[in-house]
């Protein structure tokens, strides 16, 4: 839920004060939280009335009648658990948590199940030759390599409008024509289509410096060969409350050592351990950039992304991390490509 902010109340906010956001509120609820923004309960319009029918006065402080064990859900939580948890418990709203209770935005159950329609541009970076997936893409861009029966490309569009996203930009250049002719200008699918090609290498984030206006709100890129169930609302979501300049989604990846590992100390082992799984965060190609990161991008020069990342720290402006946990695949290799044909689209219900 976008203001999400707008409903928020403190422990001491008297019932009077609460009650006037539940009238004003769409989802007829205040949160209550401390002054570090920990959640500490939640108020419904069915509390005030209850509270009302007591003869509690309207000078009453929330956490008098707030309940104080509202369901949750951790930031990060697919679309289908949160859905479960609403259904089951009869819910229209969840709010959203880090693991430290601090309270990080509010969904809706009308927000899961009607996507609210999106301003913000999407850009698809889909300029790449596909070299490991060769004999594939000797005559078909990586974008274009079918799963499921339709191009990969045009599965991440339809996934970002069922998420009520219709601005996109599609970056383009290893046979590039095939894609505007499959797409043309969006109106087939109901939305807006541009294209951005590079006179020169630029990198995924110097080519951003080739959009036609200045973005005003949050722009989303994503390579486009990258078949994935986020929920980009909760990202961006995610990114204003930290009042982030760019964020980059993240993930978890493991890789299991194929030999026993041995721990010495001069020349004396300490200890074995056989095959050891190492886990890393790695970059998901996903990210989120606020209008301010676009100045960090001058034109026509090469920047690639973790190098426009690494320009915003040095300058001191806040980088931030969301770590996925939804369905997220990398089609790089044939091993991967075939993965998605097993595996895609019944990740979105998993």
């Amino acid at each position: 839920m976008k203001n999400w902010q707008d409903v928020v109340v403190g422990p001491t906010t008297g019932l009077d004060e609460a009650l006037r956001i539940i009238d004003n509120s769409r989802v007829q609820a205040a949160i209550v939280v401390d002054d570090e923004f920990r959640l500490l309960g939640l108020i419904t319009d069915g509390d005030v009335r209850r509270a009302i029918l007591k003869g509690v006065g309207l000078s009453t402080p929330c956490n008098e009648i707030m309940n104080p064990n509202p369901k949750t859900v951790m930031i990060g939580a697919s679309r289908d658990l949160m859905l479960s948890i609403m259904r089951n418990e009869v819910l229209h709203l969840l709010p959203i948590v880090n693991s430290k209770k601090i309270l990080c935005g509010l969904i809706t159950f009308n927000e899961l199940v009607g996507a609210t329609k999106r301003q913000n541009t999407v850009v698809l970076m889909a300029g790449g030759r596909g070299e490991r997936l060769k004999p594939l893409t000797d005559h078909r861009p990586k974008p274009m390599l079918l799963v499921g029966g339709s191009p990969i490309l045009e599965s991440i569009i339809k996934e970002f409008i069922s998420q009520g996203f219709g601005d996109f930009v599609i970056s383009v250049n290893y046979m590039s024509e095939t894609i505007k002719d499959y797409f043309g200008d969006g109106s087939n699918m109901g939305v807006d289509i541009s294209y951005i090609e590079e006179p020169i290498p630029l990198g995924t984030a110097g080519s951003l410096g080739l959009l036609k206006n200045s973005p005003s709100a949050p722009v989303i890129v994503m390579n486009a060969d990258t078949l994935t169930s986020l929920r980009f609302d909760e990202i961006l979501d995610f990114h204003e409350s930290e009042q982030a300049v760019a964020t980059m989604v993240v993930r978890e990846w493991e890789y299991q050592v194929p030999y026993g590992v041995v721990s010495q100390v001069n020349n004396e082992i300490s200890g074995l351990c056989e095959k050891p799984v190492e886990k890393y965060i790695v970059n998901s190609g996903i990210y989120v950039l606020s209008p301010e990161a676009f100045k960090s991008i001058e034109s026509n020069r090469f920047l690639d992304m973790t190098s426009l990342f690494e320009v915003l720290i040095l300058q001191g402006k806040r980088t931030m991390s969301f770590k996925a946990h939804d369905y997220l695949l990398d089609i790089g290799r044939l091993e991967e490509y075939e993965q998605a044909q097993r595996d895609w689209p019944n990740s979105k219900n998993d």
